[in-house]
């Protein structure tokens, strides 16, 4: 939809939330709409003011909802709780609940300037090399602060259960494989070992902090001298082990040479951008972090990340998902990537 056609407004009343909105921030008619991609299937628009104040509305998808999906109120606690911190976030401006207003809940937060950082071709010309160099460092920087922070000084205590967090992940993820194996017509030994070893050599999980669950370049805003201006989507996030999360990322930050795993232009792979290790060393200078247990959790989160690829796959295979647009080979080479992965970095892990 263009900017100002609110006919093609879905899930929301635009003349009940206009009349709504200066009532919860200093706005002032006529409003524009606009439709902004991503953030899954959420139904999330750009609002404008008058004066060219910008607003973000976002609400979950029409239709029936599973009980836990598309929680507007999970994800609007945690910005405001984080919204005080070191940990940039969007600006909570209100969370509804009012069937007078919408049908559903939803949440009006401020609109944050930057770019994510989604493929090295729209990178490249964004962010020259000292602000690639900026861009990581401020990126360890921001999840080293998420780290950082005791979840009840910010009223998040209750967010989710913080101990267990690699064994219920992988129970969860490991029933995600079986359950696939039949869609997919794919099994792999190196799954079920893999999950073994982990399962038996799992560390012992220090206190329980915020985890974001997908923290990378693609979920965060940079200014264009490589700051982070924001931290995005907050819908996964729970409570568990910091170093789980931190693993993810570290995986996630992709060298040039590196197989393909995460697509084929990561933006990290620039020149520019530090490595893996200068993240590595900057997140434990920052946290005090001991991480001489990091290799189990990288093969933990590569494991995982083929479990989640394979039940991706599955799908397309069982014609629950159109794979129009998709390239399916490519998806079942990543699995194997993911797992080939996995080996490497358990051959690293003192199991003494």
């Amino acid at each position: 939809m263009s900017a100002g056609d609110v006919s093609t407004v879905v899930g929301f009343d635009v003349d009940t939330i206009d009349a709504w909105l200066p009532s919860v921030a200093e706005v002032e008619g006529p409003f524009t709409w606009e439709r902004l991609p991503g953030g899954h299937s959420n139904l999330t628009y750009l609002i404008t003011d008058a004066s060219g104040r910008e607003l973000v509305i976002r609400r979950p998808p029409q239709g029936e909802l599973l009980p836990k999906a598309h929680d507007m109120w999970r994800e609007y606690r945690i910005i405001d709780g984080l919204w005080p911190t070191d940990v940039p976030v969007a600006e909570p401006i209100s969370y509804q609940d009012d069937r007078a207003l919408c049908e559903v809940h939803f949440y009006v937060m401020g609109k944050v300037e930057g770019q994510a950082l989604y493929s090295g071709e729209e990178v490249a010309p964004y962010l020259d090399e000292q602000a690639r160099r900026r861009a990581g460092e401020s990126f360890g920087d921001t999840l080293a602060a998420l780290h950082s922070i005791d979840p009840a000084d910010v009223g998040l205590a209750e967010l989710g259960r913080p101990d267990g967090y690699v064994a219920r992940q992988l129970k969860t993820w490991y029933g995600s494989w079986t359950a696939s194996v039949p869609y997919a017509e794919h099994d792999d030994p190196r799954v079920h070992e893999l999950h073994d070893m982990l399962s038996a050599t799992t560390p012992e999980q220090g206190p329980g902090r915020v985890v974001h669950g997908d923290f990378g370049p693609h979920n965060c805003m940079f200014s264009p001298t490589g700051d982070v201006t924001a931290v995005l989507d907050w819908e996964i996030a729970t409570l568990g082990d910091p170093l789980a999360d931190f693993a993810y990322s570290v995986n996630a930050w992709v060298e040039p040479g590196d197989a393909g795993v995460y697509g084929a232009d990561p933006p990290t792979a620039l020149p520019g951008f530090p490595s893996r290790d200068d993240l590595i060393a900057r997140y434990e200078a920052a946290t005090g972090a001991d991480l001489s247990d990091l290799a189990f959790y990288r093969c933990f989160n590569s494991w995982k990340t083929a479990c989640i690829l394979h039940g991706v796959y599955a799908r397309y295979r069982a014609g629950q998902k159109s794979t129009e647009g998709v390239d399916v080979d490519m998806l079942f080479a990543r699995i194997g990537l993911s797992l080939d992965a996995a080996v490497e970095r358990a051959g690293e892990i003192d199991r003494g």
